[in-house]
């Protein structure tokens, strides 16, 4: 389930909500500029149980087939989803600027919701 984040600005802010037996268990934070073909992931969120199970993988393949032809890149820097990053050939941001297209920052929520386990 992939859906626009309430309360944080801007159109390009999105979320794909993780489910497992109808029960959140993550979510994938990431922007996207079509203008630029560019999307940039601000949060990885994975519970702890589904951390080995491939959930990642399928997550960011899902983006992938959802937003064809865009280059990805991410802005997170935690060392549980470095690995996962390198795997799926997404290279951190080179800056945390925006796009000229958007006028804010590309960083993380400052509080992701996280998934109770």
């Amino acid at each position: 389930m992939s859906t626009h984040i309430p309360d944080d600005p801007g159109p390009g802010d999105q979320c794909l909500l993780l489910v497992h037996t109808r029960q959140v268990v993550g979510q994938v934070r990431y922007r996207i500029c079509t203008a630029c073909a560019q999307g940039v992931i601000t949060a990885v969120i994975i519970d702890e149980r589904f951390r080995s199970t491939g959930l990642g993988t399928r997550a960011l393949s899902h983006l992938r087939s959802r937003h064809p032809g865009l280059a990805w890149r991410s802005t997170v820097h935690k060392r549980s989803t470095r690995h996962l990053l390198r795997r799926m050939r997404i290279p951190p941001a080179i800056s945390a600027a925006p796009c000229t297209h958007d006028h804010r920052r590309l960083s993380a929520p400052a509080d992701p919701i996280l998934a109770s386990g």
